[in-house]
This record gives structure tokens, C-alpha cells and sequence, in this order.
């Protein structure tokens, strides 16, 4: 099913902090490189969060959907395939809300476990109707009728994020702090193809696929 996903609150800390990128930078004192750094570490994880569809920290999001998905095959008495929405993003902690808007532009709060049932287990969260129900049946709203707010995440610490996630950051961060032009073949020593085999490797292992 096609989605808009947009952040709403985002991850409260960097998996990797400037105290400990720096002396991996070689880098032992305050310099004037220490926004420029700081910048680094936000890049890196954004670009490692979008290689791998994940979201690291702790963060809101909202997923705005065209409609309820309906199971066509007897999904009162428990068939619940075609009615299941799964949750992108990784490591689903809790859903918020989900609410939909009707041609009026009434917008209705789903009651959980009432109107919805959640599962954290795997990799991606899922929701879906409760035993004996489906989603409402309305007339919706023609743009992202539907938006379901989720919190997600490995956690709240930079513990909580996998080390070869930080060691992927690293190398991006050593890589961009020392190249700070586009490097297009090798050039002092850094081989661009080798670096993106290693963050690929590094990151490859918990990349979720979207189909």
C-alpha cells in the first residue's frame, strides 16, 4: 500500500557523539571543525537510517495511507491477511493514534484494542482489526485520509543503536571530514569504491526491504 511518511518528533541525541568521533578523527582538542563535525554525525546517521528504512533513537513518526486495507477472504472469524497494515521505519515501540477523515472532513479517533489490535514482534510493527471486525467503512477523505502516529526505534540511549551502525557512521565521518570535495577516483590513499563496500557491508545485515 502506498504512504506519506513524515517526521514529527526526532530522535532526542546522535547515536555517535563528538567526544567520541573526534579522537576517531584524530582530532584532540576544540577546534573550529566542531559544528562542521556535529554536522557529520546527523548526516551520517540520516543517510544510514535511509539506507537501512530505519529509524535508530527514539522518533515520531506519522504514516498518512489512501484507505483501510480489507481482507477479502471472511475476515470477521479471524482471516486478518488483507486487512494487516504493517509499520515501516523498524523496531515499532507503540502506536499513538490512528484516526481517519471522512468527505466531511470529520476526523474519528480509533479506540485500541477496540478498533485495532498491534504487534511489535519482528522486524516491522503490524496493525490490524480485532477478531469479529473490520476497519470502518466510509466514504474518505481524497489525500492521506488515514494517519497513524508511531513511536520508534532501537531505543533512547546510544546504547540501544547496533555498533556496526556506529561503525558504518564512522567511516562516513573520517571519510567526509578529510574529503571535503566530491572524490572520484583514488586520490591520497581513499578508494570511494572500497568505502562504499564497507558501509554497505556494515549496514546490509538489518536493512529492511521494501517491496
Amino acid at each position: 500500500m502506498n504512504y506519506n511518511l513524515t517526521l514529527v518528533t526526532p530522535p532526542a541525541t546522535e547515536p555517535l557523539s563528538l567526544a567520541e568521533v573526534k579522537p576517531y578523527l584524530k582530532i584532540d582538542d576544540e577546534t573550529d571543525d566542531d559544528i562542521y563535525i556535529s554536522s557529520l554525525i546527523t548526516v551520517a546517521r540520516e543517510y544510514c537510517e535511509e539506507y537501512q528504512h530505519r529509524a535508530y533513537i527514539t522518533q515520531t513518526w506519522e504514516i498518512g495511507l489512501p484507505g483501510f486495507p480489507y481482507s477479502s477472504s471472511n475476515p470477521l472469524n479471524g482471516d486478518k491477511r488483507g486487512s494487516i497494515i504493517e509499520i515501516p521505519k523498524g523496531k515499532l515501540q507503540k502506536i499513538n493514534s490512528i484516526t481517519y477523515k471522512d468527505t466531511t472532513g470529520v476526523v474519528t479517533t480509533l479506540t485500541p484494542e477496540v478498533d485495532y489490535a498491534v504487534s511489535n514482534r519482528g522486524i516491522l510493527g503490524r496493525v490490524c482489526p480485532p477478531f469479529g471486525k473490520i476497519f470502518p467503512l466510509v466514504i474518505l477523505y481524497p489525500l492521506d485520509p488515514v494517519v497513524i502516529s508511531f513511536t520508534c526505534g532501537y531505543g533512547t540511549t546510544p546504547d540501544d543503536v547496533p555498533t556496526r551502525v556506529k561503525q558504518a557512521m564512522r567511516l562516513l565521518i573520517g571519510h567526509w571530514h578529510e574529503n571535503r570535495i566530491v572524490v572520484n577516483d583514488i586520490f591520497r590513499g581513499v578508494n570511494p569504491v572500497e568505502l562504499i563496500f564497507s558501509v554497505s557491508a556494515l549496514l546490509a545485515q538489518d536493512k529492511i526491504v521494501i517491496v
